[in-house]
Protein backbone atom coordinates (compact mmCIF):
# COMPACT_ATOMS: atom_id res chain seq x y z
CA UNK A 1 0.00 0.00 0.00
CA UNK A 2 2.78 2.58 0.84
CA UNK A 3 4.37 1.66 -2.99
CA UNK A 4 0.61 2.83 -4.17
CA UNK A 5 0.46 5.71 -1.98
CA UNK A 6 3.97 7.10 -3.27
CA UNK A 7 3.33 6.18 -7.19
CA UNK A 8 0.63 8.38 -6.75
CA UNK A 9 2.18 11.19 -4.46
CA UNK A 10 5.01 11.37 -7.74
CA UNK A 11 2.53 10.94 -10.38
CA UNK A 12 0.80 14.20 -12.19
CA UNK A 13 -2.18 13.79 -9.56
CA UNK A 14 -0.05 14.22 -6.66
CA UNK A 15 -0.75 17.71 -6.17
CA UNK A 16 -4.18 17.54 -5.90
CA UNK A 17 -6.84 16.79 -3.59
CA UNK A 18 -8.67 14.00 -2.35
CA UNK A 19 -11.42 14.63 -4.28
CA UNK A 20 -9.65 14.67 -7.97
CA UNK A 21 -7.48 11.92 -6.85
CA UNK A 22 -10.28 9.46 -6.35
CA UNK A 23 -12.03 10.70 -9.47
CA UNK A 24 -8.77 9.84 -11.64
CA UNK A 25 -8.53 6.90 -9.89
CA UNK A 26 -12.22 5.80 -9.82
CA UNK A 27 -11.89 6.14 -14.00
CA UNK A 28 -9.07 3.93 -14.31
CA UNK A 29 -10.35 1.45 -12.45
CA UNK A 30 -13.45 1.35 -14.13
CA UNK A 31 -11.72 1.56 -17.86
CA UNK A 32 -8.95 -1.20 -16.68
CA UNK A 33 -12.26 -3.09 -15.31
CA UNK A 34 -14.23 -2.68 -18.68
CA UNK A 35 -11.27 -4.04 -21.04
CA UNK A 36 -10.78 -7.29 -18.91
CA UNK A 37 -14.56 -7.89 -18.96
CA UNK A 38 -14.50 -7.15 -22.93
CA UNK A 39 -11.00 -9.72 -23.18
CA UNK A 40 -12.93 -12.41 -21.47
CA UNK A 41 -16.35 -12.10 -23.27
CA UNK A 42 -13.69 -11.80 -26.44
CA UNK A 43 -11.88 -15.15 -24.72
CA UNK A 44 -15.34 -17.34 -24.51
CA UNK A 45 -17.43 -15.69 -27.70
CA UNK A 46 -14.65 -15.26 -30.08
CA UNK A 47 -14.24 -18.32 -31.87
CA UNK A 48 -18.14 -18.10 -32.55
CA UNK A 49 -18.34 -14.81 -33.90
CA UNK A 50 -18.18 -13.34 -37.46
CA UNK A 51 -16.07 -10.61 -37.54
CA UNK A 52 -15.78 -8.67 -40.81
CA UNK A 53 -13.49 -5.57 -41.51
CA UNK A 54 -14.34 -3.46 -43.97
CA UNK A 55 -16.52 -0.30 -45.11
Amino acid sequence: MDVIKEIIQKSAIGPLSNGYKSLVLSLFISIVFTLIIMFVALVIYGPSMNIQFGY
